[in-house]
């Protein structure tokens, strides 16, 4: 990670709202890209201001200089990044709208200072923000030396400020559409570089009052969608698989496994690659020790579902499928592959084991 100085932050006051002078011609997708642009750079500016002043630090005092000088200066650092990102809910959201031609219903205006000068989780920003403090002196009383101690404190710090300011503008963005009737819901936009979970929502839809799951550092922000617009033109606009059709074969195999990215390269449902590592097992099956998944096993289940399908086309239980069990553990695509005998058995085992369909 690179130190760099920069200049001070925005005080509070300081902070204003502001719109791009002219969107016309862009299209409901530019505008969501355009946006995470903006969130980005309030993130970073944040996290360069916080860098700089936790050189101020002295490593003699930690909490010492983190009560008295420090601390209060990176909450009030963190605090004027949350704001700058919620203020671009409003205006972000009225420009889809007109990006879509709909005519905007605002109940009421966001107020940016709601989301400003707390922690996402609802605890003040000053215990939040302490915690790297205690990750330094931890780490110094573990043997570690004082640019590893202050580096290892840095990073975590420089995560918490980039995560609240994002988590501010999503927050704020979700009222906004929550608050204009004119929006009937959300479309998640994947921003690269995302992981494994993010990539297989791209483009998932979402109704007004659904909450905008993250993971810390998560990249996705909301595109506001009117129900025409939805219909119309948006669907599919952000799809897992151009995220994945994107990526070099090398980012595809770290993202999602060698094995798994195979999968999908050969037709396979990126969701179902996905999921499956959420149940991961060792099982012995088949006369032999394989990997396999619980994902898509229970009786709501897409595998479920098929087996009993399967046992019912081949009249082992009634058509009514009672008294069927899944006695077959599901394969993981790296399983597959290493004990298909060619390509053919492969894809025709992708099939059984539902990846593909």
């Amino acid at each position: 990670m690179t130190l760099s100085r920069s200049p001070p932050g925005p005080s509070l006051s300081a902070v204003e709202v502001s719109t791009p002078a002219d969107v016309r011609g862009l299209s409901a997708e530019q505008l969501a890209q355009a946006y995470y642009v903006t969130q980005a750079q309030h993130a970073r500016r944040t996290a360069d201001r916080v860098q700089a002043l936790w050189r101020e630090l002295d490593r003699r005092d930690l909490t010492g200089a983190w009560e008295s000088l420090v601390g209060p200066q990176v909450v009030q650092a963190v605090t004027a990044g949350q704001l700058a990102a919620a203020s671009g809910a409003d205006p972000y959201t009225a420009a889809v709208v007109a990006a879509d031609g709909e005519v905007s219903q605002p109940s009421g205006r966001v107020r940016p200072a709601a989301f400003a000068g707390r922690a996402a989780d609802g605890r003040s920003l000053e215990s939040l923000l302490y915690l790297p403090v205690i990750t330094t002196k931890r780490s110094l009383a573990a043997g570690l030396d004082d640019i590893e101690a202050m580096m290892r404190g840095l990073h975590q710090l420089l995560r918490m400020a980039a995560s609240e300011v994002a988590d501010a503008g999503r927050s704020a963005a979700g009222t906004s559409i929550a608050g204009n009737r004119t929006i009937q819901g959300y479309i998640r936009v994947v921003n690269p570089p995302a992981c494994a979970r993010c990539i297989i929502l791209a483009g998932k839809e979402y109704g007004w009052n659904r909450g905008f799951q993250r993971h810390p550092r998560c990249d996705c922000v909301h595109m506001p969608a009117t129900l025409i617009a939805r219909n119309r033109h948006h669907r599919g606009a952000f799809s897992p698989k151009a995220y994945f059709a994107g990526l070099s074969r090398q980012e595809q195999d770290r993202i999602f496994t060698a094995a798994g990215a195979q999968a999908i390269r050969d037709g396979a449902r990126i969701s179902s690659v996905v999921n499956a590592r959420r149940g991961m097992s060792t099982v012995d099956a088949y006369g032999r020790r394989v990997r396999a998944t619980t994902e898509g096993t229970t009786r709501r289940g897409a595998f479920f579902q098929q087996e009993r399908a399967r046992a019912i086309a081949a009249g082992q239980v009634p058509r009514s499928g009672r008294g069927f069990r899944l006695m077959t553990p599901r394969l993981l695509p790296e399983e597959i592959y290493r004990l298909a005998g060619s390509r053919a058995e492969a894809i025709a085992m992708l099939h059984r084991f539902g990846y593909l369909i």
